[in-house]
């Protein structure tokens, strides 16, 4: 599979799902892109990535080491399934995609950081309350979109 451009596009958004798993697409995008030198400002293995390799129970270089082989969105997929040390049941995979679809600044120190990126992305926009709204937004406002 060829890793796409995020110099010129973003990844795709974290509400993307692949096996119901929310965060996985947008994942494989930065790693893909990583690997052929075009990750541009994004960067694989961030606290988001993060918190997906821990949920399943991956190591980042081994899934890393794996997506550079060409495999397909479904082929890595089945890779994590077959991989992860946490085999998880679809009722676990929706339960942490619909908590983490809602996860929003949990202390004063990454509120202020989040309303300092929701001022500078749009000021004026009152939809923006989780991790995930900030960064559509900044994806959006980062490749010439107007907030």
């Amino acid at each position: 599979m060829s890793a796409p451009d995020l110099t010129q596009r973003p990844p795709r958004s974290p509400r993307c799902r692949l096996g119901g798993y929310l965060l996985l697409p947008r994942l494989l995008d930065k790693c893909r892109a990583e690997l052929a030198g075009t990750s541009g400002e994004y960067h694989y293995n961030c606290p988001l990535d993060q918190s997906f390799l821990s949920f399943v129970g991956l190591d980042s270089e081994r899934l890393k080491a794996e997506a550079g082989t060409g495999k397909t969105d479904g082929e890595m997929l089945d890779w994590i399934n077959a991989q992860a040390t946490y085999k998880r049941t679809p009722f676990e995979i929706m339960q942490w995609s619909l908590w983490r679809d809602q996860v929003a600044p949990s202390d004063h120190e990454t509120r202020a950081f989040f309303n300092g990126l929701h001022e500078k992305y749009g000021p004026n926009r009152t939809d923006i309350v989780t991790w995930n709204d900030l960064l559509d937004l900044d994806d959006y406002v980062s490749f010439g979109g107007q907030a």
